[in-house]
């Protein structure tokens, strides 16, 4: 269950880096490494199961004489961030709880 946790955070995690607006793979590697522990190899699988889910759309750009694949959230992405936040608020209700 640990793994499935963090493996759904993750997603949340690169769906929100991209609800600030589009990117591609490296770049999305070290905007999330100043706040979490991640390579590219973690990253690309991420990327292609949002992807498969209809959470993002790909298209690619010129850059420097060789396509850029970028990623760009979709609303069915926006909603299951919208979702997170709202489960969020209950699971940390339940923790504040705990910890006192």
């Amino acid at each position: 269950m640990k793994q499935q946790v963090k493996k759904g955070i993750l997603e949340i995690f690169v769906l929100a880096m991209l609800m600030k607006g589009d990117s591609y793979g490296y770049k999305l590697v070290n905007d999330l490494v100043e706040h979490i522990a991640i390579t590219e190899s973690t990253l690309y699988p991420i990327l292609r199961r949002l992807e498969k889910a209809n959470e993002l759309n790909t298209y690619n750009e010129l850059f420097q004489g060789r396509n850029r694949k970028y990623y760009q959230i979709t609303d069915i992405g926006k909603k299951h961030v919208d979702e997170f936040l709202k489960e969020w608020e209950d699971v940390r209700k339940i923790f504040d709880l705990l910890m006192k």
